[in-house]
């Protein structure tokens, strides 16, 4: 391999010839062996769009010379395009609030910019990544506004798929809508309800965890770009801070605003554990949902029937297991254990800079990449084609003593408890024993013990967000 030489203020170093990184990356590289993770693909693409804004924004101030600012900008296109995303190297968990990350940036994009004018890579004779890509900026406010653009991209493809699972449950609800069957408390049976109402109630959770999202996506949009280091705006002019939120707009096709207060936004990440306390809530939900679910495919319930994906043992043929309610159940732990690290990490900055602003972004990707990726196996492989046994809720129902509270209103609870025992210790039904009495008539009885009559469907699919 062919190398060159960079120096910076700790020395020289060997550089592959064709790497489009600097000096300050691969010390990072070097230095920071933790994850042995590359930050994500979205990430990558909103610090190109920072750049390219900057580069604009300051050609627009005129700071930056209009050749240069052209060149930064077709370099950050060739990135959002897909391309030198392997450059990118250094780990995601790293010192120095993310300075690292912010100076691959620069030193990818000021060599590509280099070869765009006729230069050579490792010489910055015409765009310096430094006095040039990141003109007008700071770590502080590259960082943080770059990762809330990739957050708001991932939380947005994370509703589309909440979304489509939301429509399946209020699909299922609809087609079973008429299906009684025996609800259940403390794990015992309780009174009826329908296969239908308990849908559309899963689906009641995914548009409050919807609205949630929203609020999160509406919390990050807020950024502090201009801010530079502290958020005073030192070495950044005005009209680079007006005009830099005009194209990160127009380059993300995001709606950003600059923060009223650039100090408080880089001081305080609480936008971040909003975020995820948000998602983290998606994953309570989920797992719960997914725990009813498992529940009601077990063999001593069996209402439910889940399509089968894979052999469910080595040793017991014909064994079929929730796997992907259990998938889903895995997921949500991961995610709430996450969303305590990005918990401590916020609330650990100090003073005007919180610098485990790496962490917090790795922990939110990781939450948000998981949990996408078990809404839609848990849509497409469990949820889309269940089948419901109606013979089992038919068997339930006709075997359950649920008839006991309907009668309360009409016999009071003493008289229907007596009843209650007598009748299991007669080995009789109930109705019989009542008709024995000559406490109620058989026509009473009968509209009484109807299972249709004991439920409130309500509209089902009306309650929640529509398709």
């Amino acid at each position: 391999m062919k190398y060159r030489i960079e120096k910076d203020s700790l020395g020289e170093m060997q550089i592959p010839q064709e790497a489009y990184y600097g000096i300050h990356t691969l010390r990072s590289h070097n230095n920071f062996d933790i994850t042995k993770r590359g930050i994500s693909r979205q990430m990558i693409k909103a610090l190109a769009i920072v750049k390219k804004a900057a580069a604009k924004a300051n050609a627009d101030a005129g700071v930056l010379d209009l050749k240069i600012s052209k060149a930064i900008m077709t370099a950050c296109d060739e990135i959002l395009n897909g391309k030198l995303h392997g450059q990118f190297i250094t780990d995601l968990i790293q010192g120095g609030a993310g300075t690292s990350i912010n100076m691959n940036a620069n030193e990818v994009i000021a060599n590509r910019a280099n070869e765009l004018m006729g230069g050579k890579k490792g010489n910055y004779s015409f765009v310096h990544p430094m006095d040039h890509v990141n003109m007008s900026q700071s770590t502080n406010d590259v960082l943080q506004t770059a990762g809330k653009i990739a957050l708001i991209k991932q939380l947005k493809k994370l509703i589309v798929e909440l979304k489509k699972l939301q429509n399946v449950f209020l699909e299922k609800a609809i087609e079973f809508k008429d299906v009684v069957k025996m609800g259940r408390t403390h794990m015992q049976m309780a009174v009826p309800l329908t296969i239908g109402q308990e849908f559309n109630a899963f689906a009641g959770a995914l548009a409050r965890d919807l609205k949630r999202l929203d609020s999160a996506i509406t919390s990050l949009s807020v950024v502090n770009m201009g801010g530079t280091i502290v958020g005073t705006g030192l070495n950044a002019s005005e009209k680079y801070s007006k005009k830099v939120i005009t194209y990160l707009n127009k380059y993300s096709g995001e709606e950003i605003k600059n923060a009223k207060d650039l100090i408080d936004v880089t001081t305080n990440m609480d936008c971040y554990a909003l975020a995820s306390s948000m998602i983290k809530i998606l994953a309570i939900d989920l797992s719960k949902i997914a725990s009813d679910i498992r529940l009601l495919a077990s063999s001593s319930i069996h209402q439910i029937i889940l399509p089968q994906v894979q052999q469910g043992s080595t040793i017991m043929p014909g064994k079929d297991n929730p796997v992907v309610p259990e998938v889903v159940n895995q997921v949500s732990y991961l995610v709430m254990g996450l969303d305590v690290t990005v918990t401590k990490a916020v609330e650990a900055g100090q003073l005007q800079l919180n610098v485990f602003q790496p962490v917090i972004l790795m922990a939110l990707f990781d939450e948000l990449t998981n949990i996408r990726h078990a809404v839609r196996t848990f849509n497409n492989l469990a949820i889309a084609d269940l089948k419901i046994d109606v013979d089992a809720c038919n068997k339930e129902i006709n075997s359950s003593y649920s008839y006991l509270t309907s009668l309360l209103p009409h016999l009071g609870y003493e008289v229907t408890y007596n009843l209650f025992k007598e009748a299991d210790e007669r080995n009789i039904s109930l109705k019989e024993l009542i008709l024995e009495k000559k406490l109620m008539s058989e026509e009473d009885l009968n509209e009484i013990f109807d299972p249709a009559l004991m439920i409130n469907p309500g509209i089902i699919g009306e309650s929640h967000l529509k398709k």
